[in-house]
């Protein structure tokens, strides 16, 4: 039996110890906003934080968590509380398929817990490893810089109009 905190729960899981996180978090927890793009831990479509860090879940075995604490999309925000980087990303309209997003705000959320105030270098360096095949890497960026530059601007005070125009965190 493995056991782990998943975005603040304590769960368990008796999986083959080989399966990849993401599996074990889509199948066995039915939290679906961490998508499977690449399979090889290369487009970014799978990050979820283990211990804070932005990791590649799809090739990451669920033994390799025993203890450690996973957040997932679904344990940054919620519709009635949505992260400074989610209201950002409807704010600069980043979203277009939304295939990529959930590991786009991953990576994006981790560096800025290490580093609150990244120069536009820093940013497309901890988002290099995050694959957007609708090309929306500038409002990306754009949407990361302006929460460092002004995180009171994202926080709470928007999840209203957010909720009320049916945003889904």
């Amino acid at each position: 039996m493995i056991e782990f905190t998943l975005n603040g729960e304590t769960v368990q899981t008796d999986e083959d110890p080989n399966t990849p996180l993401l599996w074990i978090v889509r199948d066995q927890f039915g939290l679906k906003g961490s998508k499977f793009g690449c399979g090889a831990g290369l487009c970014g479509a799978c990050t979820m934080h283990v211990d804070g860090a932005a990791v590649r879940t799809c090739i990451l075995p669920v033994a390799a968590v025993a203890g450690q604490d996973i957040t997932t999309i679904e344990g940054i925000g919620s519709p009635d509380a949505l992260h400074p980087l989610q209201v950002a990303w409807n704010d600069f309209a980043v979203p277009q398929c939304g295939y990529c997003q959930s590991g786009q705000i991953m990576s994006a959320a981790a560096m800025l817990e290490a580093n609150p105030n990244p120069s536009e270098a820093e940013v497309d360096a901890a988002l290099s490893g995050n694959i957007c095949r609708c090309g929306c890497y500038n409002r990306i960026k754009d949407a990361v810089m302006a929460v460092s530059q002004s995180p009171a601007q994202f926080v709470d005070a928007m999840a209203p109009k957010a909720k009320a125009e049916g945003v889904k965190a």
